[in-house]
């Protein structure tokens, strides 16, 4: 079962050396909006077709979010992932909106 991470942890983990890869587990214009720096965006149903592709190393570290704690998004795409043996899957909860309400950068997808 996925690990909860708060944006503390993940601030550290993200300044380790380690590999780490964000997931964005909301539908694609959600993601093209607004997102967290160097985040991939994959939702659950494509979980089984693309996770080998855009995440080919099953034993590194994956952090899933989604829009905030009521969303559920995030979960899915992580139980999916660690059915497919990923073994490190960890959850950021908070999601994005805690991520902006801390004033942390983020990126888009959109031309402006």
């Amino acid at each position: 079962m996925a690990s909860n991470i708060s944006r503390t942890e993940l601030l550290l983990l993200l300044a380790s050396n380690r590999p780490v890869h964000l997931v964005d587990a909301l539908p694609s214009g959600y993601y093209d909006q607004e997102h967290l720096p160097g985040a991939i965006n994959l939702v659950e149903d494509e979980v089984a077709t693309r996770a080998a592709e855009l995440l080919p190393q099953r034993d590194e570290t994956v952090v899933t979010y989604c829009a905030n704690t009521a969303c559920q998004n995030s979960r899915a795409v992580a139980r999916r992932l660690e059915a497919l043996g990923y073994t490190d899957v960890r959850t950021y909860e908070a999601g994005i909106q805690d991520w902006v309400e801390a004033g942390l950068p983020i990126e888009s997808a959109l031309v402006a």
